[in-house]
């Protein structure tokens, strides 16, 4: 799966050119949540903001991911300034 990390967080990635796409490519196992995904890139949670997105949909890190998923991962200084209007899916 593709893991697309923002703000703080590109650091996790081997892209640190701001002008490229910061992107981790994960080995999804049967059974793995984002929680599991965040996990395995070792990013710390303190760090996690609330504003999680699969497939384009604002998830918790309760909900299973799959093979070709697409994640993307806030920090906690970039929150979602509208978060009410999306509906939190998963778990």
């Amino acid at each position: 799966m593709e893991v697309h990390l923002y703000g703080k967080l590109r650091r996790f990635s081997n892209i640190l050119d701001p002008r490229q796409e910061s992107v981790v490519h994960v080995q999804v196992k049967e059974g793995d949540t984002i929680e599991d995904i965040i996990n395995r890139i070792h990013i710390p949670w303190n760090e996690i903001g609330s504003n999680i997105f699969l497939n384009g949909e604002y998830s918790k890190v309760t909900r299973s991911v799959g093979e070709g998923d697409r994640l993307g991962l806030f920090p906690d200084d970039m929150q979602l300034l509208y978060r009410w209007h999306f509906v939190k899916k998963g778990g």
